[in-house]
């Protein structure tokens, strides 16, 4: 069974940055992606990030260009590098681990969430 927690999560301005991190416990990074999804209030949870044990990643259109994601794998960590942050980020973010790779635009669920950590973004 594996354990992710989060942490990085806080309050911020339009225009900020912050780092999220994603510790693993109990899984291995091997043979699907990792990824970043988040849930704002009265939306549906969705993919934003994802990486391939080759280091491929894939992003949400909202998100390319400014979240950058990269994991840590002696560390067993998962990280969400987020900068140029916009109102429309403020949501509850959340790690996954064995999550079938993004295509298409389409983003399976993953076997394994984290609890999530707030995001909060002001104007």
């Amino acid at each position: 069974q594996a354990h992710l927690i989060e942490s990085g999560g806080g309050s911020v301005q339009a225009g900020g940055s912050l780092k999220l991190s994603c510790a693993v416990a109990g899984y291995s990074f091997s043979g699907y992606c990792m990824g970043w999804f988040r849930q704002a209030p009265g939306k549906e949870r969705e993919g934003i990030a994802a990486i391939k044990t080759d280091n491929t990643t894939t992003y949400k259109d909202s998100v390319k260009g400014r979240f950058t994601i990269s994991t840590d794998n002696a560390k067993n960590t998962l990280y969400l590098q987020m900068s140029s942050l916009k109102p429309e980020d403020t949501a509850m973010y959340y790690c996954a681990a064995r999550l079938p790779c993004p295509k298409g635009g389409v983003w399976p669920g993953p076997l394994y969430w984290g609890q999530g950590t707030q995001v909060t973004v002001s104007s």
